[in-house]
This record gives structure tokens, C-alpha cells and sequence, in this order.
């Protein structure tokens, strides 16, 4: 028995997430039935985030533990030849039996893009949230500072989850500048761990003090209310990328 580190990217576009669910079709969901012929018995395949429905991912990591004797590089090829073309294998390596992709992750980095212009790019449009009225991207910054450091972040957590705590650290927030309508404008945040759509919730946030209706000063005072309807509205899911996992 060995244990595999995958490395996938996937269009969340058409799933219902990472994770299983009882009804719809899930990317975890794909890749155990893809293994299965292969190993001929069932496998959990444990990944680093879990995305949900309509979210993207550039860089999502996964662990496994298998049978199969394929070296790395063939089990990637046979994995591509049966997924849909909409999820894809970049690279399969052989690491330590130890290896978990969700609890051995130090890191997580999370992008957002934004199409801020009267009309969004026909071919960009599923994987930016297209905002036509103009938004002041200096007042998006200015906001967005307050975030960094070690915070308690239940006043954008969404509902529906379990946690023991929601205490996370938000590393580094960076911005790709854009908004035009074929350059999205990407916000980019990397923390140790983010809460049930902590991200989204982080960008409609922005985005309120982008269009002038929330002072930036205000995130701070949002932060500190612990209170999920004091922030802005959730972001559509179509935006948001797992960009990278950092171990």
C-alpha cells in the first residue's frame, strides 16, 4: 500500500462541490469512481478543501492510499483518459504513508475575480462575478487591510456549519489589478484555514465598500461584531478559485 499526493484542477461550473453529496455529481465523487477499476476495490480520496458547488480550483491537492502498482506518472494519464475534460490531473506523486492533504496543509490560497466593466467577456463570464457599476478599488483596498493577522471571523462565516472555533489567520491579501471587461480584477488571500464561505463573504464585503454604501473603516467594527448580518452579501460561487495549498 502506497500513498499518492494528486494534484487537480477542476471548472466547478457543472458539480456540486469537492465532497460527496447524495445527490449530484461531486469531483471527489469522479475521481474515487475513476480509481476504482484501477484498484478494484473502493477508496476515499481525502482532499485538502472543500470546495463548494460552483467553485473552481487551480491547485487542489489530494491524498489517497492504493494497491495499484501503475507508477505515478501512468496512474495520471489513466485518471485523465476517463475524467471529463473539465477536471484534470496535473501531477501524481508518491509521498510518505503519512501524508493527509487536509491535515498536513499549512496553507491555503484563495482567489477571486471580479469583471468590473459595463459587460462582461462572453468566454469569462462563468468564472468572474460581473459587477457593472463602477467600484473604487483603492476604498476595496483599504478595507480589505483590517483582515490580515489572526481575527475571529464569525461575522463571515456562513450558516450551516460546525466548528470548534472561528478563529483563523489570514497571512496575505494581495490584488491583481483589472475589472475591465476581458481582465478580471483578482483578489487574492492565503490564510491557514477559512471558514464555510468566509471568502465570498470577505469579497461581497469589499465590494459594498468598493460601491461606496460601507466605509472601510467599518470592516474593523464588522470583525469585532461577531455578527454574520453585519457584513456584505455572499459573492457567487462562480468567482472563487483554490489556487493553491501550500504544505
Amino acid at each position: 500500500m502506497r500513498t499518492l499526493k494528486l494534484t487537480l484542477q477542476y471548472d466547478g461550473s457543472n458539480y456540486v462541490g469537492w465532497q460527496r453529496q447524495p445527490a449530484g455529481q461531486s469531483v471527489q465523487g469522479l475521481i474515487e469512481d475513476a480509481l476504482l477499476p484501477i484498484e478494484s476495490r473502493a477508496v476515499t480520496v481525502h482532499g485538502a478543501g472543500r470546495t463548494d458547488a460552483g467553485v473552481h480550483a487551480l491547485g487542489q491537492v489530494a491524498s489517497v492510499s492504493l494497491a495499484a502498482s501503475l507508477d505515478a506518472a501512468t496512474l495520471g494519464r489513466a485518471l485523465n483518459a476517463v475524467l471529463p475534460e473539465d477536471v484534470r490531473i496535473i501531477q501524481v506523486e508518491e509521498v510518505a504513508p503519512s501524508f493527509h492533504a487536509r491535515f498536513d496543509a499549512r496553507a491555503k490560497t484563495y482567489e477571486y475575480r471580479i469583471l468590473n466593466a459595463p459587460f462582461a467577456d462572453a468566454f469569462l463570464y462563468r468564472y468572474a462575478w460581473h459587477i457593472p457599476q463602477p467600484l473604487d478599488f483603492e476604498r476595496m483596498r483599504a478595507a480589505a487591510a483590517p483582515l490580515v493577522g489572526r481575527h475571529d471571523f464569525a461575522a463571515f462565516q456562513g450558516s450551516g456549519a460546525a466548528v470548534q472555533s472561528t478563529e483563523r489567520t489570514i497571512e496575505d491579501i494581495a490584488w491583481e489589478a483589472g475589472g475591465t471587461f476581458d481582465r478580471p480584477l483578482v483578489f487574492r488571500v492565503t490564510g491557514d484555514g477559512f471558514l464555510r464561505h468566509m471568502v465570498r463573504n470577505i469579497v461581497g464585503t469589499l465590494v459594498e465598500a468598493g460601491a461606496g454604501r460601507l466605509a472601510p473603516a467599518q470592516v474593523r467594527d464588522i470583525l469585532a461584531s461577531r455578527s454574520r448580518v453585519q457584513a456584505g452579501r455572499t459573492a457567487p460561487a462562480r468567482g472563487l478559485f483554490l489556487a493553491q495549498v501550500t504544505y
